[in-house]
């Protein structure tokens, strides 16, 4: 397998051998004792891979031992690349930041509130309407449907809005046709925001989701695994779960990457490996270019790495810890402590719903990934290997 970053002496890059030993042996031991089917993890510093490692099982139920090169559902870690994509269309005059969506996408004109009173759920014309950054930075007022039981994530669920059978474009028209949780602006909520920022860059670019992202960030970036489906002839490079939760309980179904989903999600809907996505990182943590190709100017990955909330409340402290805010794509460290993880002022991280998670230290020049197919013990293993990771840090 190519190596996506030149490997490195670890002592030469301020990490301990032993602490990285560390790291690999606590995930090994919980393998062994089968609360974990397998991982790939990687750690990087200054463009230089320092770790990268399989552990565990490919496959529990073919008993088949974890390569390097597998190929994980990665889920939300869609939505950074989807964000670039958005940016790189900023850059280029087609879209603003402060356009509302109805300018490019109709639907989301006269946008209504859903708002809880003591006769019940009544709608009301939004103050405001929401814009791309907005989507960029969830403050949209959209949701997801399995965050919660409110009447607007009630109507989410009758409409099926995770169902992947309907094109982009289906999708948006039913999403634009219910009403929004929040008022545009005033609350950051998780939410199906990127998916919508999938089918906006398909209106201006008049190709497929898919079609682009590899014409405008894949292939320049030599992502070569990174796709809504996976190829029959790499089908037996797919990570797969435990049958059964180890925790007992109930499993998540997982998507079915071997399928040729109608919808392209731009929110969730990517599967990737660890050599692509530290390539990915390093364009990142290059503020825009790798390997002599730029994609994306400087000052805009500072821009999107920025924290774009202010004062602006969230709503959920598991996805959106104390000492963090929101950037363009990216959850944004603010402060050097309050947060239950380490991690320097400008860290930005983020991860999915099947287990996955990434974080990238500017300050430090380093960025990690953790790649498991684990959906009900994710939130235990970003911390657990974010607080690994930055105890190897020795210089």
């Amino acid at each position: 397998m190519r190596a996506p970053l030149p490997p490195a002496d670890v002592a030469d890059l301020g990490l301990c051998p032993d602490r990285m030993r560390r790291l690999v042996g606590v995930l090994q031991a919980d393998v062994e004792r089968g609360r974990l089917p397998g991982a790939v993890v990687v750690l990087a510093r200054h463009g230089r891979i320092a770790l990268m490692e399989g552990i565990g099982q490919l496959d529990p139920a073919r008993d088949a031992p974890m390569p390097l090169d597998a190929v994980f559902r990665i889920y939300s870690m869609t939505k950074p690349i989807v964000s670039v994509a958005v940016m790189m269309l900023i850059e280029q005059g087609r879209l603003k930041l402060a356009d509302p969506v109805h300018l490019h996408l109709p639907e989301y004109a006269n946008q209504q509130l859903a708002v809880q009173t003591p006769d019940g759920v009544q709608l009301r014309p939004v103050q405001r309407p929401a814009t791309v950054q907005d989507l960029l930075r969830h403050t949209a007022g959209l949701t997801y449907e399995f965050l919660g039981d409110s009447s607007v994530q009630q109507m989410y669920r009758q409409e099926n809005m995770g169902a992947r059978g309907r094109s982009n474009a289906e999708f948006s028209h039913a999403l634009a046709a219910l009403p929004l949780m929040f008022e545009p602006g005033s609350v950051w909520a998780y939410s199906r925001a990127t998916d919508v920022l999938g089918r906006l860059v398909e209106v201006v670019t008049g190709q497929t989701l898919a079609d682009h992202l590899q014409q405008a960030i894949l292939a320049p970036l030599g992502m070569t695994d990174t796709a809504f489906t996976v190829p029959e002839a790499d089908h037996d490079r797919i990570a797969e779960p435990f049958a059964h939760d180890p925790d007992g309980g109930i499993p998540l179904q997982l998507i079915n990457p071997r399928e040729h989903p109608t919808l392209q999600s731009g929110g969730g809907g990517l599967m990737s490996t660890a050599a692509d996505y530290a390539r990915f990182l390093q364009f990142v943590l290059n503020k825009g270019e790798l390997g002599g190709v730029r994609l994306l100017g400087p000052r805009t990955v500072d821009f999107m790495t920025a924290d774009h909330l202010g004062q602006i409340p969230g709503n959920d402290p598991a996805l959106l810890p104390p000492g963090h805010g929101f950037g363009l794509g990216f959850a944004v460290r603010t402060a050097p402590g309050v947060a239950p993880m380490p991690g320097s002022v400008g860290t930005v991280h983020w991860s999915g719903i099947g287990g996955t998670s990434f974080f990238v230290d500017p300050a430090e020049q380093l960025f990690g990934i953790f790649l498991a197919q684990a959906p009900n013990q994710r939130e235990h293993y970003r911390a657990l290997f974010r607080t690994l990771a930055y105890a190897a840090l020795v210089d």
